[in-house]
């Protein structure tokens, strides 16, 4: 990014905020920080930043990016060079996650995350245009889909507004977006995610089935399947699309086990 204050607006509705009358600073992990520039803003505005970079040069020269040209809020950076997708472990546990996602890891990404940091209160990512669409879309929309159910599991998800192509360099050939997630409470139920995450897959794996076809496998038969829909009270000729997260982890609560 290239644009001083498409950054500005990207920190500024991320919520960082600076330590003030004894409350601490927002602790940011930032995945993907490339030459910086979205950094030195949210070191600016006041933040401790962790920030996660798997390429081994551009982690090695972020430091001494922010070591010249904000000397004073070195001191809040730490760069890990690791694969996001691995980390497990944050010190400070991590309240925001703010980030520029490429197209091909940003759902992973962003459920990884959640799944991994229950300290993260606020998601703020800028994808392209597509992805955001599918990470905010309501249940019966046309980009309602897996990232749709499955980051509805853990946040709140909004589009906070669209980025032009003219604030990247070079300039790219999509469009991005932002993407606002505040965390919610996960919905009640008496199954593990990962069952519940389970049926949701298996629900979009052959998103023009029914459910009553589509679930036969992780139920065992059609007719199985039909029994935990209606237990769920879920009409069996139900598509997907339709199903609200609540209603993936009913169903999942009535499938045989």
């Amino acid at each position: 990014m290239v644009d001083a204050g498409t950054v500005r607006r990207i920190v500024r509705i991320a919520g960082v905020r600076p330590a003030d009358a004894g409350v601490e600073s927002s602790a940011v992990v930032e995945v993907g920080p490339g030459l910086g520039s979205l950094t030195l803003a949210l070191l600016e505005a006041g933040a401790r930043v962790t920030a996660i970079e798997i390429d081994p040069r551009l982690a090695q020269a972020l430091p001494q990016t922010v070591a010249e040209r904000a000397p004073a809020e070195a001191e809040r950076l730490t760069v890990l060079n690791a694969d996001a997708l691995k980390v497990s472990h944050l010190e400070p546990e991590p309240t925001l996650l703010v980030a520029n996602l490429p197209y091909n890891v940003s759902v992973p990404v962003i459920l990884h995350f959640l799944e991994r940091f229950p300290s993260l209160q606020r998601v703020l990512v800028m994808v392209q245009t597509e992805v955001a669409e599918r990470l905010a879309a309501p249940p019966g929309s046309r980009t309602y889909g897996i990232p749709s159910a499955k980051a509805a599991w853990y946040c709140d998800v909004r589009l906070a507004g669209k980025v032009g192509r003219a604030v990247f360099w070079p300039v790219p050939r999509v469009d991005s977006s932002l993407v606002l997630m505040e965390r919610r409470d996960a919905p009640v139920t008496e199954v593990p995610r990962k069952e519940v995450f389970r049926v949701v897959d298996a629900a979009f794996a052959q998103r023009r089935k029914a459910l009553r076809g589509a679930l036969a496998g992780i139920a065992g038969s059609p007719a199985a399947a039909e029994a935990a829909l209606r237990a769920a009270g879920i009409e069996p000729l139900t598509r997907g699309e339709q199903l609200r997260i609540e209603d993936f982890a009913a169903i999942a609560a009535h499938l045989p086990r």
